[in-house]
């Protein structure tokens, strides 16, 4: 595998190929028929005039193969928290280091803007992302509960 891996920051232009990546992510989730977001959406949502998200992109040879979504929160604990909402490298390109690649970045970028803390989720059968995150001694906890409403 040619070892070229750019990470960059995500451009309107690649909200169909990340749509996709988010797709396949829900997939390996059996959560596929959550999916409702779209290419319209994530362009209003990340590059309109009140971005919620950023985002940045793993590409390889011009294909993008990965993608963070990611956004400022808030710990009235802790103050200002960078929260990772999702990571995934597509299937293919896993174990080559490309994950890595991207949480660094969102880790580094979080460092850099004075974050408190970085916080995500993960499955508690998703053995692989668990194995990676132990990697960085991140505390992952089993007391909390997810809380959600949909509306």
């Amino acid at each position: 595998m040619n070892d070229t891996i750019d990470v960059r920051w995500a451009v309107a232009k690649d909200m169909p190929r990340v749509l996709e990546l988010i797709t396949e992510l829900a997939v390996y989730e059996k959560e596929e028929d959550q999916v409702e977001n779209t290419v319209a959406q994530l362009v209003e949502d990340g590059f309109g005039p009140n971005p919620t998200f950023e985002c940045i992109v793993a590409e390889k040879e011009g294909q993008v193969i990965g993608f963070a979504i990611f956004y400022t929160s808030y710990s009235t604990w802790k103050g200002n928290c960078l929260y990772l909402e999702d990571l995934l490298v597509t299937e293919q390109y896993r174990r080559f280091g490309v994950g890595k690649l991207l949480f660094d970045f969102v880790l580094n970028l979080a460092k850099s803007r004075g974050a408190k803390r970085m916080e995500w989720q993960v499955l508690d059968w998703n053995e692989p992302a668990i194995n990676f995150y132990k990697k960085y001694n991140a505390d992952l906890d089993p007391t909390w509960i997810n809380g959600k409403l949909f509306l």
